[in-house]
Formats: C-alpha cells, structure tokens, sequence
C-alpha cells in the first residue's frame, strides 16, 4: 500500500467519525422517559437510534456504489450522498411515527421542555408543556435537528464504506475467488469495519451526552467539541488498524 492511499483512508475515516459523533449530538432521544411521554426525542438509546440510521445509509450506498465500475471523486460524492439520504429518511419516518404513537396514543404534543420558544417556528413551548416534565414528543425544532444529524452520520458511514470498499478492501486483494465472490466479500468486509468504526464513535458521543438530548438547541450539545477529540483520536486508532489490516492482505508488500 503506497503512503497517498494509507493518507486517504485514514483521513476519510477520521472524517466519517467525526460526522457521526456530530450527527448523534443532533438526533431527539429520549430513552426511558420519552416511552412514558416525559421527556422529547425517541423513546431509545442513542447508539442504538443512530447505528439504525447507519445502516440504512449503508445500505443504500452499498446500493449505490455497485453502479461505479472505478471509484472517483464523483462516485465518492455521489455514494456518500446517498447514505446520507438513506439514513436521514430512516431517521424521518422514525420521528414522524413516533410523533403519532406520541399525539394519538398518548394524547400529548409534541413539545420542548429546553425552550421557551422553538428556535425555528417562533412557537411558544411553556404553554403546552404539561408540569413536571420535560417536554414530549419530537417538536419541530428537534425533528429538523434530526434530519441534519442523519443526514451527516448517513454522509461519515457512507464515506468510510466507500473508501474502505475501494482502497482497504478491495476485490483485487482476493484473486483465488471469482469476481462476484470478491466483490461480495470485499463489500462485507468494508461494511463490517465502517459499522464497527461509527458504532465505536457513537458508544463515546452517547456517553457525553449522558442520557437524553434534544438537538443542537440542547444545551448538552455544548458538550460536542470534547466528544470531537476524543472520536478523532478513537477514528484515528481505528484507521490505523485497517490500514495494517489491509497491508497484511496484501503480504505486507507496497
């Protein structure tokens, strides 16, 4: 592996972590509380909310990406793009039916318990929050918030794969198989190591935030730049670690 490509996915995979630790910042949870209707965001945990919307961006890139013969910046763009795309609409129906379970089933408004205006609409959020609570539902502030941090971590995952697939990974690395099963295990394994690098990323966001948030308006979003260096450092231990990975497939040569 020649020093430009090892650059290239240790960069691309610092990125990608730094886009998931920012999208998770920015996603409504609300864990346990929110299940009871006390609390704004999705009524489960952060690793577990933004890991689905990962994989769904995964999934659609992994879609993508089988339309590009040769990678390029284009197709990069492109792939990435779609992740993002994948992940934030994952993220949007998540929100929009849970606002349903919320308003329907609950009978509560999808309020915020952190504002006492939402930050976009200008709407007041004290009169319709029911005491000793903090909020319900997913307001309209938060579910924006959520579509931008979907919409960024689909991007980071999407980048990784993407990289991984063509430069760590890539089909050429196992020449005893056929071409479609080269193909297939060179996509699985850029998958593996793309989900386990943002979960890994995730799982230390989810602990600085320490329990529920409602978006970039939170006031626990302030928390996000000790999150930042800390993925970096893990996203950088992590590309080391394909980056031999990758070099030990290819015999250790250059």
């Amino acid at each position: 592996m020649d020093p430009i490509t090892a650059l290239l996915i240790l960069v691309c995979v610092i990125v990608g972590g730094l886009l998931a630790s920012l999208g998770v910042h920015m996603i409504p949870v609300g864990g346990a509380p929110a299940a009871m209707g006390t609390a704004t965001g999705i009524a489960t945990g952060t690793v577990q909310l933004m890991f689905g919307a990962a994989l769904t961006g995964l999934f659609t890139a992994s879609t993508v990406a089988t339309f590009f013969e040769t990678p390029s910046p284009l197709a990069l763009v492109l792939v990435a793009l779609s992740g993002a795309v994948g992940a934030m609409l994952m993220m949007s129906f998540t929100m929009l039916f849970a606002n349903m379970l919320y308003v329907f089933g609950a009978g509560v408004v999808p309020v915020s318990g952190r504002v006492e205006v939402d930050p976009i609409t200008k709407e007041p959020q004290t009169p319709y929050k029911t005491p000793q609570t903090d909020g319900h539902g997913v307001p309209n502030v938060s579910y924006i918030s959520g579509w931008i941090g979907a919409f960024l971590g689909g991007f980071g995952g999407a980048l990784m794969y993407f990289v991984l697939k063509n430069y760590a990974f890539p089909a050429s690395l196992f020449p005893e198989l056929g071409a479609v099963d080269a193909e297939m295990i060179s996509a699985a394994a850029a998958g593996i190591a793309a989900a386990g690098i943002f979960v890994a990323n995730a799982i230390l966001s989810a602990y600085n935030i320490g329990g529920t948030i409602e978006g970039f308006h939170d006031p626990k979003f302030k928390r996000l730049p000790k999150a930042l260096i800390s993925c970096a450092v893990v996203s950088a231990l992590c590309g080391l670690c394909v980056i031999i990975a990758s070099w030990g497939l290819m015999g250790g040569g250059v």
